[in-house]
């Protein structure tokens, strides 16, 4: 019976299932340690204490890599799961390679096609549609905040939304460089921090969050994530954290971006449409009509096969002695 409670789990069991695991992976590709990129929020900080359990916080070094529009809270939090968990950790501030690649450039161009007004004193950051009754068109709006305080919020034409991604896309792509950078300096393996809701979904960047050698909380839900967390002893600020994308200057929730719902609500709903559990049973236990239900079994699919590219490797025109990936026909 579908509830609420589908997604408990023995989270003493699954800690030591995934810390013995990245274990044997880890001795498997034959390197030293784990490198983590730390953002303070409850994925990586998840993925770090867990990399220690598994290997020992000697063997781990946790990434703060923080740029122009990383909120300060972030980096702080960061600081202290590395210091709650015992790993040493650098910081890379990000700003000049961003501003070397023109990723503020090219984004900001692109929004001033919507605010000719807008400039490096704006804050912003990209929106969809909240769920409402029945189906919706999902669109990307853009919202900035002048330096007074003023909010402005307008439809991105998908050129210039396209645009807006590429180049903030360069920032996923900027720390998974310089997470391998210390990896290869250190002879360590680097680990990605999606979980089951932004990896099903496609939620990532490819070649850049999306990128690393192993993904140990991909198979869990964000809610099981966030009890995985207060399981590990990890700090009340981080356990009680709202999810962000720390992409944007303003501040900005993976349900404002690209998550039809908050988490808690996501999660059940995936659970559901991998259970096959209607829409009509799912209803009352998330809260919505059956409608909107449907309409989230519907994006679900959708981000399903939109995103597939997301998680392919590149493609041979045939294999290479048994190695590579050939696209089927």
């Amino acid at each position: 019976m579908f509830n609420k409670n589908v997604l408990d789990l023995d989270l003493e069991q699954e800690a030591t299932r995934i810390a013995t695991t990245l274990a044997k992976q880890l001795a498997k590709l034959r390197r030293r340690g784990l490198v983590v990129g730390v953002s303070g929020g409850i994925d990586s900080s998840t993925c770090l204490a867990l990399a220690a359990r598994a290997v020992g916080p000697e063997r781990v070094l946790g990434l703060l890599m923080p740029e122009r529009d990383s909120s300060g809270r972030s980096i702080e939090l960061g600081r202290q799961v590395c210091q709650s968990v015992k790993v040493p950790s650098e910081v890379e501030d990000l700003t000049e390679i961003m501003q070397a690649t023109g990723c503020y450039r090219r984004r900001d161009e692109a929004i001033r096609t919507v605010f000719p007004e807008y400039d490096e004193s704006y804050k912003q950051k990209i929106v969809v549609p909240p769920l409402a009754e029945g189906d919706r068109i999902t669109f990307f709006s853009i919202v900035i905040q002048s330096p007074s305080g003023e909010m402005k919020k307008a439809r991105l034409p998908l050129k210039a939304y396209l645009q807006v991604v590429a180049s903030t896309n360069f920032k996923q792509r900027t720390r998974a460089m310089m997470e391998y950078y210390h990896a290869d300096r250190l002879n360590y393996a680097v680990v990605a921090t999606p979980q089951r809701l932004e990896y099903d979904q496609g939620f990532f960047v490819k070649g850049g969050d999306g990128l690393g050698d192993l993904k140990p909380i991909a198979h869990l839900y964000k809610t099981q994530v966030y009890a995985m967390a207060r399981h590990l002893g990890l700090p009340e600020a981080v356990c009680n954290s709202t999810p962000t994308t720390d992409t944007y200057s303003l501040p900005q929730g993976q349900d404002e971006f690209f998550f039809a719902l908050p988490y808690p609500q996501m999660d059940l709903l995936l659970w559901a449409y991998n259970h096959e559990v209607s829409a009509a049973e799912a209803a009352p236990v998330v809260e919505l009509s059956e409608e909107q239900v449907r309409w989230v079994y519907r994006d679900i699919q959708s981000k399903r096969r939109t995103t597939q590219y997301m998680h392919l490797p590149p493609i041979l025109v045939e294999e290479v002695d048994g190695v590579g990936t050939k696209l089927k026909d």
